[in-house]
């Protein structure tokens, strides 16, 4: 708020005469409505928006309509804002980076011509590239993605092309997808994407709201194309000119898509990369295969907390936060941020990362001196987009040269280790650093740079090719320094003829006004003015003196200036020709950029593993189908790293056939949440490749992550709570598999006590019965423990539940005070009984309604999970009951609950008319309750 403040005190004045506001204006009613469109207008000093544009910006920027102005009047007159240079790159930053709702134009020109001259969205940023990253750092490189849903009547195809611009990577995939699109929702998470591209479709089907709806989960911004874009001919014509190497395999590849050709298709038309002819033969293809990582859709992603967020209190809120200690300038960050999205599933992959990560964490020299090295090494990625592009200058060239010269060092440290992993280091760094050194490679654009560029100016500033490099640069730079001898001979005789001391008195000047002259203060003026007047030519009288010059100075240093701009000349076209051969090794540069990247983010693993308070460990990883899920003493890596937590450790263990669906109950505030967060992270951040928060762990690896902890209103989109929880446990009860791991936390609170109870049970069969995932289900309704009763019930008749099991999070309640306090421990068994009241009381809660709510509890308190399993045990509970029923008839009821629910879910209410509808729903309702007649459970259920 104060910067806005401040740019407001010192906007730009619109400065525009009658003629030339009414020329903007009549342009400006020329151009096509679009309301996702921020266009500014260059003005050279200054930039400017107008309409509701400008209205757009002084409220969100500014925070204020004042800083609007008004070009033109009367029914003419146009809001408009000014914006300064540097707000200009704040806005457009915001906009392309952080929002996902408008795009940015640029325009250039004056009075009624104006052109376009950039135009950028969330995931086309190109031609801002040096706009918005010059002083900052490319955290993330920006995927755009076209689709192409084939909607059948039992399925859908979606066919998905992709393009990342920064790495120059185009890519095809094809796979089925549910109606809730959780396939498509986890690939947009993997690849990173900003903005996606979508048929036009005259009428809003039931799917494509569905398909906008979980494009907006994701944080996507949404384009719609006409559908004749999204067409292959020509395509592999195009695919060859921008990919390297030959045409069949292109060909071959696009042969093996039926749908996803046609969204390549559009894309290539979108991001116009056949206008660019730096693009051409420098793009790789490639088929994403949906299972090489695990998946995680956007609410495991938030559930999880592992990308960084604008709430954040600090870095540490984020697993993104908290594992970033990459040393590189930026490639780091975005290969982290991309193994956080692309979980592995190869056992043999990530124990090969581990295997890297254990070495840096054994040996603390050369993790420090590896670090060290690699804090001098720039962004080689983005300087070889720029190089590639020709956007670049000697300054680029020498940040690449400077990198290059540290691999040496990088490879003789990591030449001193011989440990266990010694000869996984040679395979994975010193043999390529090897290759990439060579004189045919590296070596040969250091010999390069040292030929052509002068090393010594460096440290003054300059970047100048050397003299040496060129005959007719080296003849320009001897004439040059000769003219510089006779005006210091001149200037030196000028000070004898005047009789004033060289350089103290009568100085040499060089400007861009009047190029070389002479210079006196204005106390030595009175002494010469006879010969100043007689002699020399007065230029200039100052404060700061009298500026002079005579025939024999103008016309050396004219000739000077001649020279000079000769050897710029001379100089750009051979800084163009360097250019042009280091651009040569873009390839290699590439390598090297993946190289050490790799090597950066596996040092940041090892440096946060070695310096929490409590070391992390490695975990030992099993395939999905083998092992069981044990973490000892885990903790969660972000809020122990929170200042003033006392982290409390705990166990997990999700064992097949015993414990792999865990029911966990406890008070508010007593740490489930916590609880069951942190063994997603722990099972994440291994697969990934990094070292945990636990003292011992084995993890099986799984292939997804689902989590429902939370969900909050999206009135926007007419979604409630309840309806926007049942969605999300749609998706997990359709898209997990036995090989999952699902996180469930409060499910079917925001309905009434029966119905909520109703719908969790139904769905904790289902998880245990049929999709048979390692589940953590945290919940109040203590009723559900219930369902670990029936692991080894005796009883013939009754239903078995097998791999169930029950904790609850631990707190004690003084006797006499009857204050709860959190023990923040998980311990097997059901919690014996709720902690609401006592929560109640920390928030204060007058005392009279803490004491009516007591003794409502207790008049209505009839229910302990013992009391459906048998009648027997009434009274070694001894808590009231006014409702028992047998397990037979609990478990014929859950399973009629759960055939309705699924019922009711396959129903294709996007194609029925309200009618029909309901009057299908009111006879599904009708055989509910006649079945219901011979079920007490189900008759309390509806």
């Amino acid at each position: 708020m104060d910067e806005s403040f401040e740019e407001l005190s010192k906007l730009p004045e619109l400065k525009l005469d009658a003629k030339q506001a009414q020329g903007f204006l009549s342009f400006f009613k020329t151009l096509p409505h679009d309301p996702r469109a921020i266009r500014f207008f260059d003005r050279r000093d200054y930039f400017t928006a107008h309409g509701e544009n400008a209205t757009f910006i002084a409220k969100t920027y500014y925070h204020t309509t004042t800083a609007l102005r008004q070009l033109g009047s009367g029914s003419d007159g146009l809001s408009s804002v000014s914006v300064s240079k540097n707000m200009f790159e704040t806005i457009a930053r915001d906009l392309l980076l952080e929002r996902i709702d408008h795009a940015v134009e640029l325009y250039e020109g004056s009075g009624s011509n104006w052109r376009l001259v950039k135009s950028g969205t969330p995931g086309n940023i190109s031609s801002f590239e040096d706009i918005l990253f010059a002083n900052n750092e490319m955290q993330d490189s920006p995927v755009v993605v076209a689709l192409l849903p084939n909607v059948r009547e039992t399925n859908c195809t979606i066919g998905l092309g992709y393009i990342d611009q920064t790495k120059r990577v185009l890519g095809l995939a094809e796979f089925l997808d549910d109606s809730h699109f959780t396939n498509l929702e986890s690939a947009l998470v993997a690849l990173g994407c900003k903005e996606c591209l979508v048929p036009l479709e005259s009428g809003k089907s039931g799917e494509m709201r569905t398909l906008h709806d979980s494009l907006g989960r994701c944080g996507v911004m949404l384009t719609e194309r006409k559908r004749t874009e999204f067409k292959t001919r020509d395509l592999v014509q195009d695919l060859g000119r921008l990919v390297k190497g030959s045409v069949e395999p292109v060909r071959d590849l696009i042969s093996g898509f039926d749908v996803a050709s046609g969204a390549l298709g559009a894309l290539l038309s979108y991001a116009e990369l056949l206008a660019d002819e730096s693009n051409y033969g420098n793009y790789t293809i490639q088929r994403y295969n949906l299972d090489s990582y695990m998946r995680l859709d956007s609410a495991a992603m938030r559930a999880l907390n592992v990308l960084e967020s604008k709430t954040d209190a600090n870095k540490n809120f984020s697993l993104f936060g908290l594992l970033n200690r990459t040393c590189t300038a930026g490639m780091g960050k975005r290969l982290l941020h991309m193994w956080l999205k692309q979980p592995l599933l190869d056992v043999d992959e990530i124990n090969s990362r581990l295997d890297l990560v254990q070495t840096f964490v054994k040996d603390p020299v050369l993790r420090q001196e590896l670090r060290q090295h690699l804090k001098r090494i720039s962004d080689i990625e983005r300087l070889t987009h720029n190089l590639e592009k020709r956007r670049v200058g000697l300054q680029h060239i020498i940040k690449l040269y400077q990198s290059s010269i540290r691999l040496p060092y990088i490879k003789s440290t990591l030449e001193q280790h011989h440990g266990q992993f010694s000869s996984l280091i040679k395979q994975k760094y010193l043999d390529p650093l090897e290759l990439l050194i060579d004189v045919d490679h590296l070596n040969k654009f250091i010999a390069l740079v040292e030929t052509s560029v002068d090393l010594d100016q460096l440290e003054n500033g300059e970047y100048i090719i050397a003299s040496s490099y060129d005959t007719a640069l080296s003849a320009l730079r001897n004439e040059q320094e000769s003219l510089e001898r006779q005006i210091h001979n001149l200037h030196k005789q000028t000070a004898n003829d005047l009789d004033l001391a060289l350089d103290k008195a009568l100085k040499l000047d060089k400007g861009t006004q009047f190029g070389h002259v002479f210079r006196i203060t204005k106390k030595e003026e009175p002494k010469i003015r006879k010969k100043l007047t007689t002699q020399f030519i007065v230029l200039e009288t100052r404060k700061d003196g009298v500026k002079f010059t005579n025939t024999k100075l103008k016309k050396l240093g004219d000739q000077y200036q001649k020279i000079l701009e000769e050897y710029k000349n001379c100089q750009k076209e051979l800084v163009g020709r360097v250019v042009q051969t280091a651009a040569t090794f873009s390839e290699v540069f590439r390598s090297l950029a993946g190289l050490l990247s790799e090597l950066d983010v596996l040092l940041s693993f090892a440096d946060l593993a070695c310096s929490c308070p409590t070391p992390y460990i490695r975990p030992e990883i099993t395939p999905s189908d083998e092992g069981d899920i044990i973490l000892q003493g885990s903790r969660h890596p972000c809020v122990e790293a929170q200042d003033w937590v006392n982290f409390i450790p705990n166990d997990c263990e999700l064992v097949r056939g015993k414990s792999w669906f865990q029911i966990i109950t406890g008070p508010n505030m007593g740490g489930k949440s916590t609880f069951i967060r942190q063994v997603g992270v722990n099972i994440l951040m291994a697969q990934v490749g990094c070292f945990i928060p636990c003292d011992k762990a084995s993890i099986s690896v799984r292939d997804c992550i689902f989590a429902r902890v939370g969900a909050g209103d999206c009135q926007l989109r007419g979604v409630s709570t309840f309806m926007q929880e049942m969605l999300e446990t749609a998706s997990i009860l359709k898209g997990a598999t036995n090989k999952s791991l699902i996180i469930i936390d409060e499910l079917g609170r925001g309905t009434s006590t029966y119905d909520g109870f109703g719908l969790a049970w139904a769905i904790c069969e289902h998880l245990v019965e049929v999709i048979k995932a390692p589940t953590l289900f945290a919940t109040h309704f203590h009723e559900l423990t219930a369902l670990a009763y029936q692991n080894a019930d005796p009883e013939p008749n009754v239903k078995h539940i097998v791999g169930v099991a029950n904790y609850h999070v631990s707190a004690h309640i003084d006797s006499s005070s009857r204050k709860l306090t959190m023990l923040y421990k998980v311990e097997p068994g059901a919690c014996d009984q709720s902690f609401g009241i006592h929560v109640a009381e920390f928030a204060n809660f007058p005392e009279s309604v803490v004491a009516l709510a007591r003794e409502k509890a207790f008049e209505l308190e009839d229910f302990s999970p013992t009391a459906i399993i048998s009648n027997d045990s009434v009274e070694q509970v001894g808590s009231k009951r006014k409702r028992e029923c047998d397990p037979d008839d609990i478990s014929r009821g859950a399973a009629r609950a759960h055939q309705f629910l699924k019922d009711f879910s396959d129903l294709p209410l996007e194609k029925m008319d309200l009618k029909q509808a309901l009057e299908k729903i009111s006879k599904m309702k009708d055989d509910l309750q006649k079945d219901a007649v011979n079920s007490q459970w189900l008759q309390q259920l509806i």
